[in-house]
């Protein structure tokens, strides 16, 4: 699936997410990233290490709110799998919004979010 909004170059912006070796891969902006990655419009975070949803840790919840999100979303690969409630509430707790999506809607939603100029923030697992 390719992506083709245009925004300023200073701006992250996924400009595809498709099926690659050996889980998935992701083009933001001119770079090829094959793993998962924590993103907003200006950082990304590669974190190889986080490959399913159960292992989002405390360390990754703080490193989102430290980019002050008004809303994070959590892409969890070809299909929609919720963490632990725990972890959603952590964002509700400080008022970030907080959705839970396969990495593509996630994908998709973070580029209206960002041309938009949200300060959205994305955890893409592939």
């Amino acid at each position: 699936m390719r992506f083709t909004q245009d925004l300023s170059s200073n701006v992250n912006v996924i400009r595809g997410y498709g099926r690659g070796y050996p889980r998935g891969e992701l083009r933001i902006n001119d770079k090829l990233f094959q793993q998962s990655l924590i993103l907003s419009s200006t950082t990304i975070q590669p974190e190889p290490a986080l490959t399913e949803v159960a292992g989002l840790n405390d360390a990754h919840v703080a490193y989102i709110l430290g980019l002050k999100p008004e809303v994070v979303l959590l892409g969890t690969g070809q299909r929609q799998v919720f963490p632990n409630a725990s972890v959603g509430a952590r964002f509700l707790q400080v008022g970030v919004g907080f959705e839970v999506m396969d990495t593509g809607a996630a994908c998709r939603t973070f580029n209206v979010l960002v041309g938009e100029q949200r300060q959205v923030v994305a955890l893409l697992l592939l």
